[in-house]
């Protein structure tokens, strides 16, 4: 894990494409803004746990078919 320190208006540049900047500091909070492409996904961790534990529980689902037998008559 790369570990940087940064100040309010500081930048952190990913690749091509990705900026983070620090909004603001206050307290034991910090606002960052993510400038990123729209193909890129951007989630806060517990939206993006909660999105894989749903397609997790789907995909473990069984799917239950209506029964069709009345269409052979």
């Amino acid at each position: 894990m790369l570990i940087l320190t940064r100040k309010t208006s500081e930048k952190i540049i990913i690749g091509d494409g990705i900026t983070i900047s620090v909004i603001e500091v206050r307290g034991d909070q910090v606002r960052i803004g993510v400038d990123a492409p729209k193909t890129v996904k951007v989630y806060r961790e517990e939206v993006f746990e909660a999105i894989k534990s749903e397609n997790h529980a789907a995909a473990a689902s069984k799917t239950v078919l209506p029964n069709m037998d009345f269409l052979t008559r």
